[in-house]
């Protein structure tokens, strides 16, 4: 045996218990007294300091390299623009609001980034999923104040009641006079719409200031696609009458999808024809302008502007065939230059539609941050997730004014501005002067524009969510929970409703995540030749077990909701249960009795419990995946050393973090003063084998000096 091999066999002497360096924990007021001197001092490097940080373009702005720059912002603002003119009269189909809104939201939202934002890439404004949960919200409101979803309405006295928070009153129409009050369905759409978006820019400020950002990490990858996929189905689903002409009312409450789908079949004779031909030419065009896109993007040095090209050409033919008066086809109608004057965001609603902003705060910071983190990581630059959530929650507040609606980082147009040499913000103030302009001078010219063609524009979008049905077969091989995860909130959000769906996929994600804590994976280590390593029996050849000694590994954290699958799996891996070994124990204490008592050779009997040698005397607990503890989880091990003691076998502890070794000392696991500390808790593996080898040979090297003294007695 070599001097290597020597020093591995009996290594030299090691500390069991490491020196912790003594923290002095600063008193609660100290601390909040500090932070709030901090907070609200003010000098010249403070203040600027906090204005270009609310305000990130003081910061790169001046740093601007013009000739480098321009051009890539130029042409990708420019052409995101030009997309998103279409896309923004389209997506206010699902917002249930008039095309001007949506133009609105892109301009300001545009604005407001280039200023706040600090992603160079992310593209800001109208999102197909955000327009859908903002239609929900307004249609239910609309429906309820009593307004025919199916054709405009005049002044509806419940809608009247609720703008001004005088709910449950009736006001007389003196009274209505006399306040100013008309509102109209179009109106009262756009007030619900911006109070949900009001409110949702509140609660993301809120979580930006609070510091709430961890809430995303909730949302896991597999639970947005599937979140998204489901909504893109109720999207296509909402769609699909303005494709077939067919005027039906959007249903109200869960079970969107099967039961918009059971409407259209009972009315499918009522089919407009010419809408049905225009919308399968512009279904065509639409998707081959993609896939031309698709196959030959490396030499297409832009994209393809096909909804424009589509948008522009219906128009023309819509306006000059007057297909509205010959085939009754359903158009978007007089869209008007210029603003409209700001309104505060009507407070008497708010209220109603507090529940609702919350999911569309969530969704929308969290497509945001992740896109602005996922793009700044691809170029080689950083983002402020905190300044991001700050930057959408503006994005939606000081829009709310202007009667816009709620707004989110898209993942399409973002990919675009990326695509088209896109270097810094500036491109999202280009894209916002595109859409001033045609909101000043070519708004008008979309009035014979066919909603059939909006609704194209929407369900070509859907194609890259409905695609990641082709997914799912690689998500189950790479990981089953995730890919269960994807199909159960995707059928929820698709089959119930869209807030539902999310919900349910939050708590299934958490509760895969319990899942996996109940049924980790266990098992016994083993050494590696003559080496300190050990590693599972199971998954390595050639390991040796340690003599009379089992090493168990618990890959997850003990705590109260997975003790007793820690205590099952322990003694299905030892095979040895401390309880039932002590009945078989007694049952043959007593039958030797019985036996004793009848041959009665001996006049005393001296009963006691049946020694039975076990194959191990010591169970190593390797925590070293064992993350954090709870007070049950320091009771359960408590109770195993017990219990194990009885049957003669020890329990040591191995590789612990420090937050375990603290909660044991919290619960007095070592007992008063960690008394115990040094014959149960060990820094290696491989320490606590040699200590348990050494001490069970000092046992037995005392049994047997006490059996031959009694032999010389005797």
């Amino acid at each position: 045996m070599d001097a290597g091999t020597k020093d591995i066999e009996n290594p030299p002497p090691l500390p069991l218990i490491l020196e912790r360096r003594i923290r002095k924990r600063r008193p609660p007021l100290s601390i909040l007294r500090s932070r709030v001197k901090q907070e609200v001092a003010c000098s010249t490097p403070r203040v600027r300091s906090l204005f270009s940080g609310f305000f990130p373009v003081v910061r790169w702005l001046p740093k601007y390299k013009l000739q480098q720059y321009v051009w890539g912002d130029v042409m990708s603002g420019l052409i995101v623009g030009i997309i998103l003119v279409p896309q923004a009269i389209a997506y206010c189909l699902l917002a249930g609001v008039e095309p001007i809104y949506g133009l609105y939201t892109s301009f300001f939202a545009n604005i407001i980034y280039f200023f706040m934002g600090t992603s160079k890439h992310v593209s800001v404004g109208i999102f197909s999923l955000m327009s859908l949960m903002i239609g929900q919200v307004v249609d239910r409101e609309v429906y309820l104040a009593g307004f025919d979803l199916n054709e405009d309405s005049g002044i509806s006295a419940n809608s009247l009641d609720i703008l001004n928070g005088t709910q449950g009153t009736n006001l007389s129409a003196t009274e209505m006079g006399s306040m100013g009050i008309e509102c109209g369905k179009e109106c009262y759409a756009i007030n619900i719409a911006a109070a949900v978006t009001f409110l949702a820019g509140i609660y993301q400020v809120m979580m930006a200031i609070f510091r709430l950002g961890f809430v995303s990490v909730y949302l896991s990858a597999p639970m947005l696609d599937g979140f998204a996929t489901g909504a893109s189905f109720t999207i296509l689903t909402v769609q699909a009458k303005y494709l077939l002409g067919l005027k039906i009312p959007r249903h109200q409450g869960y079970g969107t999808v099967v039961v918009t789908w059971i409407n259209i079949l009972s009315s499918i004779h009522k089919t407009n024809i010419c809408d049905l031909i225009t919308s399968a030419i512009c279904i065509t065009i639409l998707v081959a302008g993609k896939e031309i896109q698709d196959r030959y993007k490396a030499r297409l040095k832009i994209p393809l502007p096909t909804e424009l090209i589509v948008v522009a050409g219906a128009t023309l033919i819509s306006h000059f065939g007057d297909l509205h008066s010959h085939y009754e086809s359903s158009v978007s109608g007089h869209i008007p230059t210029g603003f409209m004057p700001p309104t505060v965001p009507s407070f008497g609603l708010m209220p109603r539609v507090a529940l609702d902003a919350i999911p569309l705060a969530i969704i929308s910071f969290a497509f945001t941050v992740s896109l602005s983190e996922m793009f700044a990581k691809k170029n080689g630059y950083t983002v402020r997730p905190n300044q991001e959530m700050l930057a959408i929650g503006f994005c939606n507040i000081i829009p709310s004014f202007f009667h816009c609606f709620t707004t989110s980082a898209a993942l399409a147009k973002t990919m675009v501005k990326e695509s088209t040499g896109c270097q810094t913000q500036v491109s999202s103030l280009v894209s916002a002067v595109v859409v001033l302009l045609v909101l000043l001078f070519f708004a008008p010219f979309f009035y014979a524009l066919q909603k059939c063609v909006l609704a194209s524009i929407i369900i070509v979008s859907l194609r890259g969510a409905l695609r990641k049905f082709r997914d799912v077969p690689a998500k189950w091989h790479t990981s089953r929970i995730d890919a269960i995860v994807w199909m159960v909130t995707m059928a929820a959000t698709a089959l119930i409703s869209v807030e539902l769906g999310l919900l349910v996929g939050v708590f299934f994600s958490m509760l895969c995540i319990v899942f996996l804590t109940q049924k980790p994976k266990v098992s016994l280590l083993g050494r590696v030749n003559d080496t300190t390593v050990y590693e599972d029996l199971e998954e390595y050849e050639n390991l040796i077990p340690p003599a009379r000694v089992h090493i168990f590994q618990f890959q997850a954290p003990l705590y109260y909701a997975n003790k007793d699958s820690f205590l099952k799996s322990l003694y299905k891996s030892v095979k040895v249960e401390p309880f039932l070994e002590l009945t078989k124990r007694r049952k043959a204490d007593k039958i030797k009795a019985k036996e004793m008592k009848t041959d009665k050779t001996n006049g005393e009997v001296v009963l006691g419990l049946v020694e039975r040698e076990l194959d191990f005397h010591t169970i190593v607990l390797d925590c070293s995946t064992i993350p954090f503890i709870d007070s049950t989880g320091v009771a359960t091990i408590e109770s195993l050393i017990k219990d194990y003691k009885e049957v003669g076998v020890s329990i040591l502890l191995a590789s612990c973090n420090t937050s375990v070794i603290d909660n044991l000392r919290r619960g007095s696991f070592f007992r008063k003063n960690d008394k115990d500390i040094e014959n149960i808790l060990f820094y290696t593996v491989h320490a606590a084998v040699l200590h348990a080898n050494t001490r069970a040979a000092a046992v037995e090297h005392m049994m047997n000096k006490e059996f031959t003294v009694k032999e010389l007695k005797e």
